[in-house]
């Protein structure tokens, strides 16, 4: 339904370097910077951009699909060695449906 997001962060080199690593597990790489925005994304579409702004948004939640539960957990593994912080390590989240698995991490600009 979301064709792309585009956010602002406080330090570029510092988030692409993150989210290089992070979702790599997801196989989400950098595929394009343009004008000082970097687009994340698979298959040749971007679909995760940011760049640097002196006004970053308050702490947002973003979520990225993973295939399989094991995927999350390397999602997980990959983002904490990164520098992200647990917000809730991998497991089921039935409170959202009945075979949700997910892991939640806080990531070097505070978003979910």
């Amino acid at each position: 339904m979301i064709d792309h997001i585009g956010i602002a962060v406080a330090d570029y080199e510092a988030s692409k370097a993150f989210y290089a690593k992070a979702l790599a597990p997801l196989g989400m790489t950098l595929l394009v910077e343009i004008q000082g925005w970097a687009g994340f994304g698979e298959k040749n579409k971007a679909s995760f951009w940011f760049g640097p702004d002196e006004q970053t948004q308050a702490p947002m939640h973003l979520a990225f699909r993973a295939s399989n539960t094991e995927t999350v957990d390397q999602f997980y593994q990959a983002a904490i060695a990164a520098g992200a912080k647990d917000n809730g390590k991998p497991g089921m989240r039935e409170m959202y449906h009945p075979n949700y698995y997910g892991a939640f991490v806080i990531d070097l600009n505070g978003h979910n």
